[in-house]
Parts: C-alpha cells; structure tokens; sequence
C-alpha cells in the first residue's frame, strides 16, 4: 500500500469550514403561509415588480387577470384613452387582484399559467419574471420538472403564487392581505409604516419570533379595506376593495370605492357601462349610490340606495331609510393618479414603493364619471386598532440566517481561525 500523506491542521480547517458554509447556504427565505381546510375562494393582493417595461394588458396577461382591475387596484385613473395599452415602466411596484384558493391545505393562487419562451428557465421565470413572488423549486415541483435545465418552448407552466386571507379581517377590522417580498434596503419598520400598520402586527400574522427579515421573505401584509356583504349565491361575493382604491363589477357597470373617510363600501354606476340591467331602486326615484337627507327635531333621516350583488347578470338594488343623530356630509372618494410613467427612485431606508403619481406627488380628479370630481387629497388613514394578543395561524416556513445556529457556528469558527493564524 503507497504512503498516505497525513491530513494537515490546515486542510482540515478548511474542510470543516465549507461544511458549515455549506449549511448555511441551505437556509433560505421564509414565507408565511395560512392552513385551510375548505374549498372557498378569496381575494388577495400580490406585490409585483414589473421586470421590464410592460403594458398594463401585458401584466394582466401575466396574471390572467381583468386589467382594469389592477388599474383600479392601485387607484389608477382608467378614464385616460386606451389605458389598458398604457406601459408602465420596469421596477414599478403594483398589487395585482388575485383569487386565493385552498390547495392541498394551503393558501395559494394556482390560477396562473406562463407559456415558455427559448430563454427561460425556472428560476429566470420565479426570480426575474414573477419577481421572487414564488420559487424555481415550487414551479418544478407544480409541474411536475424533473430536469429543470430543459424547458420546451412553448410549453405551460402553472405557477403557484403566495396568498392568504386569514377571513378577510385584521384585529377584528376588514382587511386584505398583500403578499409582499422583501427587498435588500427593507426593514420591517419601514413596511410597517408604508402600509399604515404596526410591526406587532405584522410580526403576528406572520408567526414571527423576532423582527429580523431578509431579501426574498415574503411578508403577508394586511391593508385596511372595505367588506361587501353580497349575498353567497351573487357572482361578486366576498368583493373586498383596499382603502384608497377603487373595484369594478357588476360586469363593468358598477364601480365600488373605498375611503378615505371611512371603511364603508360605496358603490355607483360605472362609466364603463355599455349595456347594464337597471340600477334603480324599487318604489323609488333613487338611482345606485344616491343618498338624500332630511334633517328632523329628533335627527337626520337618511335614505339610500345601495348595491347588492350582481346575480345572474342583474344589479340587485336595496332601498333603506334609517335615523342617525347626525346628517352625513358629501361622499368622498379616493384620490386617483395618472397612469404611471416613471419610477420615484426612493433612499435605501424607504420602505417599499407603491404605484407613484407623477413628479408633482399629487393625485388628479379623474376626466370623467367615473369618479365624481372632489376637493382635497387623500390623507392617511388611521391603522386598524392595535393587536389584542390573538394569536396568528400562519406558519412561517424556513429559519431566517439570523436565527440559524450554524450562523453562530461559523462566527465561533472564524475567531478561532483567525486566534491559530495570530
């Protein structure tokens, strides 16, 4: 048998060193997800990236949702001519509606399938395309991949995003949740502040230990909303709009907006409308969203006529007179913004960007009915009441590396490498 050198010191040093680096390594980001156990749909948010320049009809595509309902998601105005062709520019920052299923006990939105072009590959698809909204590994493993390195061109991938509803309410207040990915300049003070919540809270819907996050951890982040109560049997049931925004449905006939005064769902006749079924109420002269006053010796006397639900292609009406200490001042409306056209380069310490309106920061009243023309901006609204100590049933997956005891494995490691060097 030839003489075998003994291993040195050094070598294995060495070797002990990439094991743990290679430990490290596997630690990757962590994403909340929220068990489920029945077959209901609902809505959510996703927080897209836009990777290149796109159409508003391009993203849609992406998606397969209605394009006018990510311009009405992010409060855009969608009177502009030819709005849906607009391009939005790369690296801009929208929510995108999506429809939140239950799959396999989870959370999630299989909805959306890609058509493969000659320069994909799965992780170009997760990281660029999809902008880290799901991973190479869950598209893999969503369709069945088993060598990622050979896509066929053309071929249809069913990409599983992230999504969660958690009942569609917050601290006991209506809210819908954005899934959102970390950026490298995020902190969780900033997201928190961004979206007009506390970093209690976000640390307990999302089953967090501590207020450490890293590049890639996707956030679920609830945003105050208004809540609908259509009926179950309607085809907009369960219609939630994010305070500061707008939906439209009823077939494009009605548009329902939310705030900024109050989390109570107003909704009116859309100037989409082509051909609608009528919007007036029963034994009335009052058209959808009309309301008249009369103040009395003993209150104010208030009848409206409210949107119900849109069932087999008819808007249902309801007519209601009601007594309230007080006459209620003008509807407001959430203050729209022009399509964007460039991106508000933000400082690393910001918080994550939302759809901006142009250089001069300032909302614009729209150019037609779709929204009536109202004075003022829209100011913050106030966050949904504090935490109570409930306790959240998302499951955070995967250890963050700050928390990873292989973390402090290698930083004990490297001291005494450098204490053997001295």
């Amino acid at each position: 048998m030839p003489d075998q050198k003994p291993i040195s010191d050094n070598t294995l040093c060495l070797l002990l060193l990439l094991s743990i680096l290679a430990n490290v390594g596997l630690v990757s980001s962590k994403s909340t997800i929220e068990p489920c156990s029945n077959s209901d749909s609902c809505n959510a948010l996703l927080g897209y990236t836009l990777y290149t320049d796109l159409k508003v009809s391009e993203v849609a595509s992406l998606f397969q949702v209605d394009p006018i309902a990510i311009l009405t998601a992010n409060a855009i105005d969608i009177s502009y001519p030819d709005v849906e062709n607009h391009i939005l520019p790369s690296q801009l920052f929208v929510k995108i509606p999506i429809a939140c299923s239950c799959v396999d006990g989870i959370r999630k939105s299989v909805s959306t399938k890609y058509k493969t072009r000659p320069s994909d590959t799965l992780s170009s698809i997760a990281d660029s395309i999809y902008s880290g909204l799901v991973s190479a590994d869950q598209i893999g493993e969503a369709n069945s991949v088993t060598d990622p390195s050979v896509l066929d061109v053309g071929q249809t991938l069913v990409v599983p995003l992230p999504c969660t509803c958690f009942n569609g309410t917050d601290n006991a207040l209506p809210a819908i949740y954005l899934s959102y990915v970390v950026r490298p300049v995020d902190t969780l003070t900033g997201i928190a502040a961004r979206y007009l919540t506390t970093i209690t809270d976000l640390m307990n819907v999302n089953a967090m230990g501590g207020a450490a996050i890293k590049s890639g951890d996707i956030l679920a982040v609830p945003l105050p909303a208004c809540a609908s109560n259509f009926p179950r049997y309607s085809s907009d049931y369960g219609l939630i709009v994010p305070n500061g925004s707008y939906a439209i449905t009823g077939s494009h006939c009605v548009q329902c907006s939310c705030g900024p005064g109050n989390l109570k769902l107003y909704c009116m006749p859309a100037s989409l409308a082509v051909s609608c079924s009528s919007m007036q109420c029963r034994n009335s002269n009052l058209m959808l969203g009309n309301v008249t006053v009369q103040q009395t010796s003993g209150g104010c006397n208030v009848t409206s006529c409210s949107y119900g639900g849109y069932v087999n292609g008819s808007i249902i009406t309801s007519l209601s007179t009601y007594l309230q200490p007080r006459c209620p001042g003008g509807q407001q409306f959430p203050t729209l913004i022009d399509p964007p056209t460039s991106v508000v380069r933000e400082s690393m310490f910001a918080p994550s960007p939302s759809p901006s309106p142009l250089s001069d920061g300032a909302g614009t009243t729209p150019k037609s009915s779709v929204v009536p023309t109202t004075t003022g901006s829209l100011p913050g609204f106030p966050p949904a009441s504090s935490p109570f100590g409930s306790t959240s049933h998302a499951c955070s997956l995967r250890k963050s590396l700050a928390t990873s005891p292989s973390a402090l494995v290698l930083l004990l490691f490297v001291k005494f490498l450098l204490s053997m060097s001295l």
